[in-house]
């Protein structure tokens, strides 16, 4: 989906169109921005950007609140169309997902038709925009989905990819951040052509295991199937507070309310799958924004276990705190379970 937050809230709210809009934290706050429409992002306003820092840039920008709720209720909708045509459905998050049609018959068996066909029933139903990629692989496809936003399509067929990902800057490729660019920049390394030329062993010694995944990709193969069936690793929930916790204590106070809220989450994810918790682990974000995390084993989430690695996490810095979050990491589906041992 094209802005999605931003689209649904122009949609709801028409006098909000053509205008620089951010849906985020509230202005006097220390939230972030979730998202921009597209007249924000040319004032360099983007995802992730503290809303101070969003308005310093854009002075117009208008700040509108999450409507969680609207947005999954356009995204239910939207993933409704999409199993129209196939079962094999990935969603992403609540505007993105990948689709394997390779075999559906509709649109005379064209997926770039289909593409096109599920873009307009998007808009004639929700009044929203979509983009699409359509490629043989999911990295591709992910790559072209970007390339013509908004409200576009990018195919590349099987044809092409060879020249297609010759081309590709490193920057384009899925998994590869600032960071990693500026590595591959310093070694010269600027389009996957570049990167063609150096051996599997080449890359893992550059990037580690991420160099096997490169020297594929870099080619234009991923051998990823769609899947349905999407396997949670980890659930967290964290808070940024308006002012800085000044000690540990009012960090401690602030514990039960985020943990709560940590088990309201966990209920509703093991509706949908079963999980078995391996770790607790608590991220604190000090106001200095250093931030430390650490983790503990545990077969169920415990305040006094969250208590504990508070006290041990905020003992590193010794400062004020502006965020702290908790959460857990789980074992696969079919790892057995661990009973916990009370003693005799």
């Amino acid at each position: 989906m094209d802005s999605f937050f931003a689209a649904v809230e122009v949609r709801d709210n028409p006098q909000l169109k053509g205008k620089p809009i951010a849906v985020g934290g509230a202005v006097n706050s220390r939230g972030v921005v979730a998202t921009c429409s597209y007249e924000a992002r040319e004032f360099g306003v983007h995802s992730a950007m503290p809303i101070s820092k969003a308005l310093r840039k854009c002075p117009a920008l208008i700040v509108v609140p999450v409507r969680m709720e609207a947005y999954k209720q356009a995204s239910s909708a939207i993933q409704a169309i999409f199993h129209e045509y196939t079962d094999l459905v990935e969603p992403l998050s609540l505007d993105e997902a990948y689709l394997d049609v390779s075999a559906v018959s509709r649109c005379n068996n064209s997926a770039t038709l289909m593409a096109q066909e599920i873009r307009e029933r998007i808009f004639t139903a929700q009044a929203l925009t979509a983009s699409a990629g359509v490629a043989p692989n999911k990295f591709l496809a992910k790559v072209a989905s970007d390339w013509n936003k908004p409200n576009g399509q990018k195919v590349i067929t099987p044809d092409e990819v060879e020249s297609f990902v010759k081309a590709l800057p490193v920057s384009a490729i899925s998994g590869v951040g600032k960071v990693t660019v500026k590595r591959m920049h310093s070694l010269n390394l600027m389009t996957c052509a570049d990167l063609q030329a150096l051996s599997a062993s080449r890359l893992r010694q550059h990037f580690g295991k991420f160099g096997a995944r490169l020297y594929e990709y870099c080619r234009g193969i991923d051998h990823r199937p769609v899947s349905n069936h999407r396997i949670r690793k980890s659930l967290s929930v964290e808070d940024t507070f308006a002012h800085d916790l000044p000690d540990l204590e009012s960090c401690l106070n602030k514990l039960p309310t985020i943990y709560n809220e940590l088990l309201v989450r966990l209920q509703h994810a093991q509706q949908r799958q079963r999980l078995i918790t391996k770790t607790l682990f608590i991220k604190i974000r000090f106001d200095d924004f250093e931030t430390t995390t650490l983790q503990i084993p545990g077969t169920h989430p415990c305040l006094s276990s969250y208590q504990l690695l508070c006290k041990q996490a905020w003992q590193r810095g010794k400062r004020p705190v502006r965020l702290i979050g908790l959460g857990l990491q789980f074992n696969p589906p079919d790892s057995p379970e661990q009973l916990e041992f009370d003693g005799f």
